[in-house]
C-alpha cells in the first residue's frame, strides 16, 4: 500500500496545508467538495500542489513532520522543484 505527503495550496503565495494519507484521490476530493471540516474549507485550500510517495506510513509521517517544520520559503522552493507552474495536480492522479 501506498502512502501520500501531500501539499494542498489556495493560490500562490497563499496558505498551505500538508498532511498524509493512504488514498490522495479521495482525499484531495474530500478537501475539493468541502466534505471534511478543516482548515482546509475555511481558507478555500483545495490546490494539490505537490505530493510524495512513501511505503510505509512511518515514513510518511516522519517526511510529514519534517516538512511542518520547514519554512515557507523552503516548501515554496520543494513545491516549484515538482511543479514550476503550481498546477493543480488532481486531474493528473485521477486518470
Amino acid at each position: 500500500m501506498a502512502y501520500y505527503v501531500y501539499i494542498l495550496a489556495s493560490r500562490k503565495d497563499g496558505a498551505t496545508y500538508i498532511w498524509i494519507t493512504n488514498d490522495l484521490v479521495r482525499r484531495v476530493y474530500e478537501h475539493r467538495t468541502k466534505a471534511a471540516r478543516s482548515v482546509t474549507s475555511k481558507y478555500n485550500i483545495t490546490r494539490l500542489v505537490c505530493f510524495e510517495i512513501y511505503d510505509d506510513p512511518i515514513s510518511a509521517i516522519s517526511r510529514e513532520k519534517e516538512l511542518k517544520k520547514w519554512k515557507r520559503s523552503w516548501k515554496t522552493q520543494l513545491i516549484e522543484a515538482q511543479n514550476p507552474r503550481r498546477n493543480d495536480l488532481y486531474e493528473s492522479i485521477c486518470n
